[in-house]
């Protein structure tokens, strides 16, 4: 195949250098988001009155606004 590789091209440095990345940071607000799900979930689990339980409030770590 001729031409420039993919990381050579606009679309490729564009894809490396921002798309990767805002999909790593979403990847890792989503496990952080799993992991509280998961924790109010057990705390649900081993109570008998599930409205003690207070809400977990979602992060906005990672988010970029634009």
């Amino acid at each position: 195949m001729s031409g420039p590789s993919f990381f050579q091209t606009y679309m490729g440095q564009r894809f490396y250098e921002t798309t990767m990345p805002q999909f790593v940071r979403q990847l890792t607000r989503l496990n952080d988001n799993l992991e509280r799900l998961v924790a109010v979930a057990e705390q649900h689990a081993g109570q008998k009155q599930p409205s003690s339980i207070e809400p977990v409030p979602p992060t906005t770590e990672g988010v970029e606004t634009p």
